[in-house]
């Protein structure tokens, strides 16, 4: 726990501050996500208390009940930031439980310095990104979720000001609570994003019950039955602990500019270029060919079905694929009931095939090749190796803010214009910001 700010790098510094305000943006545009109302009605019945804020909403919970609500609106609509080496979406459960950690210190008269919370979230996704990194195996356990939930223990932790024993105990607890697995990814259910809800919670109760002195185990990575070795299996752990402390992960996570599985946004990246390039229409589209390694096959090669749910069609490369070529992009509108059952939408899709190309890492994203086989005979292909939005190639400023603003539209509440461009400033300037509470404040009615 002896990471100091000043030990942190200026671009992990910059990179903290990017995905703050990216969190927040998924979370106001989830605020209206489907189930989110029905979320919040049943943790409203988990019991009373107002230490934490609701984003979007003019509701206070309990810390723990707060950061089920707000990890499921942060990752809902498959929208936020993406860690690829380790295949989790690592700021959604640590953002949900270190703001409400935040309001809870607000509430005992604590203010968390916006240093303080950098150094939290650089030390949590450091944790969290670290041990999926770890993994050689295919996922089985939702690793936002679960590895996430670790990285929020992490975070939680610092703010609290525990010393390396007692992260170390944290740890251990959140590990005896830790779950998700796939199933709910597979069937595109809402459960989804309620496990990085749960993941959000365990890691505040982690830290609640460390703090009272209870003991936890302490070999939770590879011990008999720690988490590599029970839920991962295939890992080698050396190559993170060469890098403890000299590569930063918050360095290698990636945006999402499309409310759509990752695995999916290299399509839309080479459709949307080809389409530029050569002029053509989905009209004149005969077949798609998606050759993409075992992950994108196994995680978003799923069938094309007539009436999907919302997180199916997300991760549905086909719906994603004729989305793409009828509208020219991918948004929020395209997941919604009308859309969902359009079928000159399903008819493009069900001519999108998906080959996987044989690549042995088994938590590679890429490289992907698209190739649109157009009604004249002419053939179109582009190779994508990285996808827009991975720090590799990055999404531009102008982009982030482009869809900072629709998510700010698409709250639950109303929130005033003024209040985005304080939270832009305020986050801008976050390393000199007294006191950290005052970011959820702007993003609350």
């Amino acid at each position: 726990m002896g990471t100091g700010f000043a030990d942190l790098p200026e671009n992990v510094v910059r990179a903290a501050k990017v995905f703050v305000l990216d969190t927040y943006s998924c979370a106001l545009a989830g605020s209206t996500g489907p189930s989110s109302d029905e979320a919040l009605a049943a943790a409203k019945l988990w019991g009373t208390g107002d230490g934490a804020r609701i984003w979007a909403r003019p509701d206070r919970l309990p810390p723990s009940s707060a950061a089920v609500v707000n990890a499921y609106q942060i990752h809902c609509l498959e929208f936020d930031c993406v860690h690829e080496g380790g295949v989790l979406h690592p700021m959604s459960t640590l953002m949900a439980a270190t703001m409400a950690e935040v309001d809870r210190q607000a509430e005992l008269g604590i203010k968390i310095s916006g240093e303080d919370l950098i150094q939290a979230v650089a030390m949590g996704i450091d944790v969290s990104c670290s041990i999926a990194s770890a993994s050689n195996a295919p996922m089985r356990f939702f690793r936002p979720a679960l590895t996430g939930g670790f990285g929020a223990t992490t975070a939680v932790a610092k703010l609290r000001g525990f010393d390396g024993p007692a992260l170390h105990n944290a740890l251990g607890l959140y590990y005896g609570q830790a779950g998700g697995n796939m199933q709910a990814h597979i069937e595109g259910s809402r459960l989804l994003g309620l496990q990085v809800g749960f993941g959000a919670r365990n890691a505040i109760v982690a830290c609640d019950l460390a703090e009272a002195g209870i003991e936890g185990p302490k070999d939770i990575l590879t011990g008999m039955y720690g988490y590599l070795v029970l839920m991962e299996g295939d890992y080698d752990i050396e190559p993170a602990l060469t890098q403890w402390g000299k590569v930063f992960r918050l360095s290698e996570v990636g945006h999402k500019p499309f409310p759509s599985g990752r695995l999916t946004h290299f399509a839309v990246d080479a459709l949307q270029r080809m389409t530029a390039e050569h002029g053509f229409s989905a009209n004149d589209v005969a077949t798609v060919e998606c050759r993409v390694p075992p992950l994108a096959s196994r995680l978003v090669g799923r069938p094309d079905i007539p009436k999907p749910e919302p997180n199916y069609a997300k991760l549905c490369l086909g719906y994603v694929c004729a989305t793409t070529l009828l509208k020219g992009t991918v948004g929020q509108t395209d997941f919604q009931p009308g859309a969902l059952v359009d079928d000159t939408t399903h008819d493009l899709a069900r001519r999108v095939t998906v080959v996987e190309d044989g690549n042995s890492d088994l938590n590679a994203f890429g490289p992907q090749i698209i190739t649109v086989t157009l009604k004249d005979g002419a053939v179109h292909s582009l190779t994508i190796e990285t996808a827009i939005g991975d720090p590799r190639n990055p999404l531009p400023r102008d982009r982030q803010l482009e869809k900072f603003w629709t998510c700010w539209e698409a709250a639950a509440s109303p929130l005033p214009r003024e209040n985005g461009e304080a939270l832009i400033a305020a986050i801008d300037s976050l390393d000199t910001l007294d006191d950290a509470a005052q970011l959820t404040a702007l993003v609350c009615p």
